[in-house]
């Protein structure tokens, strides 16, 4: 019975992939059982989309293996919320020793209780993080790569029929040849002193990071975002800035305000996945998103959010003890501030940028599927911990996977279509250099007070080792 706990309480059982693949001599290949599905959940989504269709799965391994991942999150999440508890009463108490012995205190011994201080309430945030947010994403995650080897032969099935039939030009935008001419967000126009007004607003409420001191990276970055952008729907001038922070994210406002931390230029391995997540967010752009969004909840409202909300929920928690201290003091990357899931309607917008996006990067001259790629390296090569606020703000959910894979099939085929190119590596070599010679965030207290002996989890460590 232990032996089988240990089983469930790991996000993942690595399994060899092909010992369910094996064929007979003659006829289909052997069926799989629960334990061996479950070790093809640590492939990536490109794979399990080629491998799917070749599978011989039995029926009833979907639902158990579904129940004992179900199963496992809910023991992993209780594990958290149980040390949650425990660090925010270590917190407390270090808090209510720092008032009784402040009168007594020498400046060397107050710095140390500071940072004690300062110490315990980051672990605190990480356990809380990992109890809200990477332990459930991962499971979530693995929950996707399930329903896809489920349900993608029966989809793809489907897509091949309509493609077939001509059907696939009846589907929401599928005017693709139409791109640049017909609407899918009218009166864009409205929106560009509207996100003019937000982005001055968030830089005197300091919630903007500064640009990257780099005319080279931003000068690639703004001509790639314009070149996509002169492909696709948006009809006002698009204005893309670099910013400099570590976050692997990217954002629009309403406008054609388009920003870039350059954490997500490091993670992009070729310009098709850079142009995916542009091509995305000028989808939001085009759609006017950030309109339908803002009928909702006005932009002091989100200001406010972003300043009360704790760091754990925006970010979904802190990689470092520097970037703790840098959160602490006011400086906050924007990840969330943004997300649409913050105001409850993220489902049918993210859907909606995923197709459009899809579609710009493949007009631009892009390999389509960069988006994808980029989609599964952030799910399954770098589903780290503390994970990355874009992935986080985009989960992976399999209709997400579904219909972004699907658009790139309805697509018509292009020849030459570029991947990356040497433009793209002149500035990733430009932005090691300035990665290197960055100074430490503002307001961190780099050099104040020493690393903590232990954090919860190391910042590269897998989520999927978090419950062994």
């Amino acid at each position: 019975m232990r032996r089988t706990l240990a089983v469930l309480l790991s996000v993942g059982l690595i399994v060899s992939a092909g010992s369910g693949t094996a064929s007979r001599v003659f006829g289909a290949p052997d069926p799989i059982n629960a334990q061996e599905l479950q070790g093809y959940l640590d492939k990536s989504y490109q794979e399990l989309f080629d491998l799917a269709p070749t599978l011989n799965i039995e029926a009833s391994a979907f639902a158990r293996l579904g129940a004992l991942l179900d199963k496992a999150e809910q023991t992993c999440v209780g594990r958290f919320e149980k040390q949650e508890k425990q660090a925010a009463k270590q917190v407390k108490d270090a808090e209510k020793r720092l008032r009784q012995d402040t009168g007594t205190l020498s400046p060397p011994e107050r710095q140390a209780r500071h940072c004690e201080v300062e110490h315990l309430r980051a672990q605190r945030e990480q356990i809380r993080m990992l109890a809200k947010h990477a332990v459930p994403l991962a499971y979530r995650n693995r929950a996707a790569k399930l329903a896809l080897l489920r349900d993608w032969p029966r989809d793809l099935a489907e897509i091949r029929r309509s493609i077939a039939d001509g059907s696939a030009h009846a589907r929401e935008h599928g005017d693709v040849a139409d791109i640049g001419v017909r609407e899918v967000g009218r009166n864009q126009e409205k929106d560009v002193e509207v996100g003019r007004q937000a982005v001055e607003e968030m830089r005197q409420a300091n919630v903007m990071p500064p640009p990257v001191d780099s005319e080279l990276i931003q000068s690639y970055v703004r001509t790639l975002g314009e070149r996509i952008a002169a492909r696709s729907d948006l009809r006002v001038p698009v204005q893309v800035e670099v910013l400099d922070s570590p976050e692997v994210n990217a954002f629009a406002l309403p406008g054609g305000f388009l920003f870039v931390h350059r954490g997500l230029l490091e993670r992009a391995d070729d310009e098709a996945q850079l142009a995916g997540v542009l091509s995305h967010e000028i989808a939001h752009a085009a759609a006017r998103h950030g309109d339908r969004m803002m009928r909702r909840a006005a932009w002091s409202s989100l200001l406010f959010q972003a300043a009360q909300i704790g760091t754990s929920v925006l970010t979904g928690g802190i990689s470092s003890i520097g970037a703790y201290y840098a959160y602490q003091y006011g400086f906050t990357g924007l990840g969330l501030l943004m997300s649409l899931d913050l105001l409850g309607v993220s489902r049918d917008f993210e859907l909606e940028a995923d197709q459009l996006g899809v579609q710009y990067a493949w007009n631009a001259g892009y390999d389509p599927s960069g988006f994808v790629r980029f989609f599964d390296k952030m799910a399954t090569t770098e589903g780290h911990v503390n994970g990355s606020s874009w992935f986080r703000t985009h989960p992976p959910f399999y209709e997400r996977m579904l219909k972004s894979q699907r658009e790139v099939m309805y697509l018509p085929s292009k020849d030459d279509l570029v991947v990356t190119s040497p433009e793209f590596h002149g500035m990733k070599e430009e932005l090691a250099q300035v990665v290197a010679a960055s100074p430490p965030s503002p307001g961190t207290l780099a050099g104040r007070c020493p690393a903590p002996e232990k954090l919860e989890y190391d910042a590269a460590q897998p989520a999927k080792g978090l419950c062994p």
